[in-house]
Order: structure tokens, then sequence, then C-alpha cells
């Protein structure tokens, strides 16, 4: 087995962990409530590698006789975020929140950022990406300040009209930022956020996002794949969440399908080691914006794809598809949901139909991948590769 294609449905959670509570988090289930409201669901190629076969997924139909190997992994890490998921399942784990800023950021932070950027700032508050730009999108373009936001996640978000500010601009004023947001003010992610649009009700966000994120605070999978001289491949914002670190080759992506396509393509190419691909928009378009029902239809359009990925595999890769976090649409506010993730596991010389139970992390994944390719084990996870090799 020489190829992972390892592929993050980005939020999507199958129901609360034991401590979910202690995130406000109570009675959550991203899929599961997304089938209570929109029971005609279609999700057929998903419930073939058997995500209806994953215990307590009592919501969705099971088959008796799956094609892939299936179960779900609880969350370590101190956190429910893009972050702090994706650092877990490549064997890091956040012991310690990463720190956030319920009421804005202090004063001396914003006016090292003004002076530096040489643009005045307006929002400074947590506040929901679309609602902010209802409230300063106008400003933005009369006046030329910047939109300046963050979320209950660890994250200095940055809004400009790409008309008004330049995305080199931006870009680089998430840059200072970063340097800015360092030491005692470290935030998990900087997160650049065009958009465009003429008037408030009207403006939409881009795909020209960019994330600069903290370095991993150890070595990752993805360090230990490209150490050993293998190919690790990002696909959409991976190469953001991991600053870079451990990737060989990156491209980003419009949205899902985008992303499913470059998957697609990099499949097809001479490569071995690891395609890792982020499919953003289940979390950003729809979980955070509380769409049920685009929710929904995402889901639909990325399981009808399914079979072209499986299709264009060759005999020895491996395809494993699992969340980083829940965001329930049906839940209260705008944030994540602490949540079991489900994982999926299909290969063509692979087992069929074996339940991997409920793994206690999700760096349980990263170590199988990390076997599978034969690579440096990390510290964190346990394999569960010799439960699906014959």
């Amino acid at each position: 087995m020489s190829r992972v294609v390892w592929v993050i449905i980005d939020s999507v959670g199958i129901g609360e962990l034991p401590d979910s509570n202690k995130f406000g988090d109570k009675g959550v289930n991203t899929l599961g409530n997304i089938v209570k409201v929109h029971n005609d669901i279609k999700i057929p190629n998903m419930i073939k590698l058997g995500i209806g076969n994953i215990d307590g997924v009592d919501f969705i139909e099971n088959i008796e006789e799956s094609i892939g190997c299936f179960g779900k992994c609880a969350e370590v890490s101190q956190g429910k975020d893009t972050t702090t998921g994706h650092w877990e399942m490549t064997g890091v784990l956040v012991e310690t929140p990463f720190k956030t800023f319920e009421n804005g950021f202090p004063k001396e932070i914003i006016d090292e950022f003004e002076k530096r950027t040489g643009r005045k700032v307006v929002g400074n508050k947590p506040a929901s990406g679309t609602d902010i730009l209802d409230e300063y999108g106008e400003h933005q373009m009369e006046t030329g300040d910047v939109i300046v936001y963050t979320s209950a996640d660890s994250v200095f978000q940055i809004a400009a009209h790409e008309e008004i500010i330049p995305l080199d601009e931006l870009y680089k004023m998430c840059q200072i930022a970063r340097e800015i947001m360092m030491g005692d003010n470290a935030v998990a992610r900087i997160i650049a956020r065009p958009y465009v649009g003429k008037k408030a009700g009207a403006f939409a966000r881009t795909s020209n996002r960019r994330d600069y994120s903290l370095n991993p605070f150890e070595p990752t999978v993805l360090d230990n794949i490209k150490k050993s001289g293998l190919d690790v491949i990002g696909v959409g914002k991976i190469e953001d969440i991991f600053n870079g670190q451990g990737i060989t080759e990156a491209i980003h992506t419009k949205d899902n399908m985008d992303g499913v396509n470059e998957t697609i393509n990099y499949i097809k190419k001479e490569n071995k080691g690891l395609i890792f691909t982020n499919l953003v928009d289940f979390d950003s378009k729809y979980g955070h914006r509380r769409d049920s029902k685009g929710y929904k239809e995402a889901l639909e359009e990325f399981d009808a794809r399914i079979p072209e990925i499986i299709e264009t595999l060759n005999d020895d890769d491996i395809l494993i598809i699992n969340s980083d976090h829940g965001n329930d649409p049906t839940y209260k506010g705008t944030d994540h949901t602490r949540e079991y993730i489900p994982v999926l596991v299909y290969g063509k010389n692979l087992k069929q139909g074996v339940n991997l139970g409920i793994r206690s992390s999700f760096a349980d994944i990263g170590a199988t991948v990390t076997d599978i390719l034969n690579v440096t084990m990390p510290k964190n996870g346990t394999s569960f590769k010799n439960q699906i090799t014959k």
C-alpha cells in the first residue's frame, strides 16, 4: 500500500461527546439532526461504506454487508475547532485550549494593528461572518476601514471587500496580525475573509479566503511522511491549517466540488504517500450559517461523487473519510459543536464490514495512515491497520 487518500468532510459530527456539555453543546448531533429535519436525505454511498453501521448511529440506514470499514473517534484535545481537530488527527494533542477573545481584542492589539497596516479597524467583537458584513460592509466601502472580528474559536478574522482592499494587501495584513498575535496573545488562526457585493444583505464571501495558523508545536504525521521522502499533497485549506509544515505540494480550492475534482486529479497522477483534502463548505457555508437544508444538499452532492473517487483509486490505494469536529446547523448560536466524528475506510484490497468501534482519539486515524505508509509512528494514537488489512 503506497498511497492514502484522506478526505475531511469538515464539521460532519455524529453526536455529542461525554464532555460536550462542558463546551455548551448539550444534545448536539450534526448529521443526526440534519436527518431529523430532512428525512428525505439521500447519501447511499456513505451508507454503502457503513456510516449507518457506526456504533450509536441509529438515525441512518445500516446494511448487512458494507463495502467499507467504519467507526467513530472521540476528541481528547481541549477544543472543537479546525486546528485542534486536524492537529489531533495527525498526532498532536492540544491539552491547553487556544486563547479566545470573547469581548474582542484589547486596545493595544488593535492600536498596533492599525499602526502597522495604516487602516482603521471597525467591528472588533465576536460575530457571525455574514452578520458583520451586513453591519459594516457598506461602511468599509465608503471609508476603506478594515473589519476585524472573532468568534468562540481562537481566531482573528479580517474581512475586506475585494474592490476596496486588494487581496495582496489583505493577505499582508493577515501576516502582520499573525506577527502581533503571538506569545501571550497567540490565537490558532488569522483568517482572511474577502467578500464582494454592493450593499448590506447582498454581500458574499469569496473563495479567496486564507488561513494563517500557528506552526504545530510537535512533529505531525505529515512531517513523518514528508521526512520519509513520500508526497504530502494538501488540497483545500490543509496547507493553511498546518502553516505549510509537512506539506510537499498544495492547491487551494473554490468549493467542495472543486476540492473533489482536484483530489481526483491528484489520484490520477504519479505520486506516493498522502493526498490530504479538506472540504470546508459543510462548515463555512452551512454549519456556521445554520442552514440545515444547504448542509443536507452539500452532503448529497459529495455523496454522489464517492463512486467516482473510488473508481479512480489504484488497487493498493486506501480512502479514508472523516470529520474534524461538529457544527450542528439546528443548534443555537453559530459556532462549532463538540462531537464524535465518523471514520469510513475503503480500499479494493481491504477487508469489508469491519466495525472499528469507538476510538479514544482522533489521533488513531493519523497513526493508521503512518502505519499503512510504513513511516515513523506518531507518539499519540493507536493504529487500526491490522483490523482492516487482509
